[in-house]
């Protein structure tokens, strides 16, 4: 075999052509066998190459996963500061008569529910916040402060049972009641008899008893057949901040005996 390959290579080397036949003959009789052969490796490489493929795939599925997941954080964080930033926009309008003065508070709970309308907020005493105090949102009064905290305090809702606001009734200037209904909207009790409300009429508070500042707007008369029915300015399903109103002492009050 050694003699008849080195044949071969002598003559392929002096006459190539006369070769050239037996190599394509030779190549076609083989074929069929390179083909078996071949062909699983060929399946091999396709198979290593899907997989190596597949895997790249997931491996891109995967991270354009977390960028989508990190892009909707950020998307609702964009949201929630778009909400503060409008929240607090409407709270700037709110105008309060001097010498009044104003701590905003954000809101930490909502214990809302058939028995009771109060909130919590996020001031107390040490920001100065005293029970009594008025507590305002961007379209109107919402409450006042019945418990204060060191960094918190509740606020009882003007539509609680158990909250009285003194009003008047703007245009007419009869004084009332606005009384809570643990609903959304509130009535008006104590109106003498005679008195005739008319419905769109403005009520504001009337500063009586010297919890509420005079003319915190508070509502508007809906319903005026049977009982006069009053619905909030406030709209408290969207509430995020509050003003707690902080009065000063009244200078010409002076302490018993002196």
């Amino acid at each position: 075999m050694v003699f008849v390959a080195l044949c071969l290579m002598l003559i392929s080397t002096l006459q190539p052509q006369m070769l050239s036949g037996l190599r394509t003959g030779t190549a076609d009789m083989a074929s069929p066998v390179l083909n078996v052969v071949s062909a699983p490796i060929q399946k091999a490489a396709i198979f290593v190459r899907d997989v190596t493929g597949l895997a790249a795939l997931q491996a891109e599925n995967a991270r354009l996963l977390e960028e989508n997941t990190k892009l909707r954080e950020w998307y609702q964080t964009a949201l929630l500061l778009e909400a503060e930033n409008q929240s607090l926009r409407e709270l700037m309008s709110v105008k309060l008569d001097t010498p009044h003065t104003y701590i905003t508070a954000r809101i930490l709970s909502d214990s809302t529910n058939t028995f009771a309308k109060s909130l919590l907020v996020s001031a107390g005493r040490a920001d100065g916040v005293k029970k009594n105090q008025a507590v305002v949102a961007a379209d109107g009064l919402i409450g006042r402060v019945v418990e204060a905290g060191e960094n918190t305090a509740r606020v009882l809702l003007i539509t609680d049972m158990n909250s009285r606001v003194p009003v008047i009734i703007e245009g007419s200037r009869q004084h009332a009641i606005f009384a809570g209904q643990n609903d959304r909207n509130g009535t008006l009790v104590h109106l003498p008899p005679e008195t005739e409300v008319s419905k769109g009429a403005r009520v504001v508070t009337s500063g009586i008893g010297g919890v509420f500042p005079v003319g915190l707007p508070v509502g508007i008369v809906s319903e005026t057949q049977g009982k006069i029915v009053i619905e909030p300015f406030a709209n408290f399903n969207r509430l995020m901040h509050v003003r707690i109103v902080n009065k000063p002492d009244d200078p010409n009050l002076r302490p018993g005996g002196l």
